[in-house]
């Protein structure tokens, strides 16, 4: 059985301009920034300190990832029409991961803590056939692993409020990232 191909699929250039042009990617991946970078605001309004490293961690307000899959599937659905069988599949795949996110991911973070606050002597080597290796019998669970229901509702609203109006204002980002790389050298030199 073979695959349809188009005639330009073949091209490994043509393949990741492609990619690139995809303004329901580039949107809904712009969404996920946004969203992650407003952890870093969050973070010094809410906690009053200057912590950068929450750019990289998982978890906390808002969800991202409730970002990335609501605005992924908002622009599917502005794209292809919101009677289009594939934004059903987007939408159906954007529940489970805000479900995910809400529910089992929350749930192994909090039984994270609970293992994290038992005494600190049954995390000892105790003698057995083959010996653990000890920093990772004595390395705590990461407990923040998953969202409040407010942080993935954060994360979706961001979602569809990022990407819809990009989508309608700007639409693919490639065409406008070319003007840039033409105007920038020449503003520089």
């Amino acid at each position: 059985m073979t695959l349809p191909v188009s005639s330009d699929s073949g091209h490994v250039l043509l393949m990741l301009r492609d990619l690139f042009d995809n303004a329901v990617l580039a949107w809904g991946l712009a969404a996920c920034g946004v969203a992650q970078l407003s952890k870093l605001a969050v973070e010094l309004l809410v906690h009053e300190r200057w912590r950068p490293a929450v750019l990289f961690e998982t978890g906390g307000m808002p969800s991202s990832h409730a970002a990335l899959m609501t605005g992924t599937a908002a622009g599917v659905g502005w794209y292809l029409g919101f009677a289009d069988p594939v934004f059903a599949l987007a939408a159906a795949l954007c529940l489970v991961v805000l479900y995910d996110a809400s529910g089992v991911r929350r749930a192994a973070g909090l039984t994270a803590a609970r293992v994290n606050g038992l005494p600190g002597g049954l995390w000892e080597p105790r003698p057995a056939a083959v010996p653990p290796e000890p920093e990772a019998v004595l390395q705590p669970l990461k407990e923040n692993l998953g969202h409040t229901r407010l942080e993935v509702l954060a994360g979706s609203l961001i979602g569809p409020l990022v990407a819809l109006p990009g989508l309608a204002l700007v639409g693919s980002p490639l065409p406008l990232a070319r003007v840039f790389t033409h105007t920038l050298p020449q503003a520089v030199g």
